[in-house]
């Protein structure tokens, strides 16, 4: 992973990352409440908007949670939760929900959350908060997270990743474009890291010294699993046919 495949005929930019920088294993998902509840009828609620649910039983149809706040158990419809994979990928929530989340006063500017995309089944979106003032006024943007055909992602068509974690790493590094940097995933109330910020998931390679590469390592035939080589396979194949193509200007890369 991390090579740009040399059959795509995009221009599409690509962040390099070595093999070994392998994404972490999947935090535990979990149930987060898209509802009060109930919603009438009484002053006290058994499930709060916006609160992490634990299951006791799942019926298809209604779901027996309970509370991470209140200890309370609840008979729910299963459409009024939402399951949260990596404390900041959202499965089964709409736009609106995604506004209603980032907009609770526990999130700041930079608060985010991806989703799935509801006009595309093959695209996501990220929603980000960015908050008008140190007041709760705020306004969420929506970005779409587009998919190649190779499977890489992008939101702006100059920059792919391999993966979600890629792409979210690298917005939480730099704002490149969005209305903000990424700061913490969406506040969900009772999550024992709900104020973590996401760790780091990509190594990126530090910018080449050209005059470090030599021809061996343009034109070797395999690569090991203990070769740390600046170059990768992708760019090594890239510059042996141009190479080869211009023939006797490649003096050059000897050192």
């Amino acid at each position: 992973m991390g090579n740009c495949p040399t059959s795509s005929h995009t221009k599409l930019t690509t962040l390099e990352n070595p093999p070994e920088a392998a994404m972490p294993p999947c935090e535990e998902s979990m149930v987060v409440s898209l509802q009060n509840y109930p919603s009438f009828g009484r002053t006290e609620f058994t499930v709060c908007f916006g609160e992490k649910l634990t299951i006791v039983s799942d019926d298809g149809d209604f779901l027996m949670v309970k509370s991470a706040t209140t200890g309370r158990e609840s008979y729910i419809p299963s459409n009024y939760t939402a399951t949260v994979t990596d404390r900041w990928l959202f499965t089964g929530i709409k736009r609106n929900k995604a506004v209603e989340l980032l907009m609770l006063p526990d999130n700041q500017t930079g608060a985010f959350l991806v989703r799935e995309s509801e006009s595309d089944t093959d695209c996501y979106s990220l929603s980000v908060l960015k908050r008008a003032s140190s007041s709760c006024l705020g306004c969420v943007k929506h970005y779409r997270i587009s998919r190649l055909q190779n499977g890489w992602l992008y939101i702006s068509p100059r920059l792919t990743f391999p993966s979600l974690h890629h792409l979210v790493e690298h917005y939480s590094e730099s704002s490149d474009g969005l209305c903000c940097q990424l700061g913490h995933p969406c506040f969900i109330q009772g999550s024992d890291n709900a104020s973590a910020r996401p760790l780091p998931t990509a190594i990126r390679r530090p910018t080449i010294n050209w005059k470090d590469i030599s021809r061996s390592m343009i034109f070797r035939r395999k690569r090991t699993e203990s070769d740390n080589s600046l170059v990768s396979e992708g760019l090594r194949e890239a510059i042996s046919s141009y190479l080869y193509m211009t023939e006797g200007d490649d003096q050059s890369w000897d050192s």
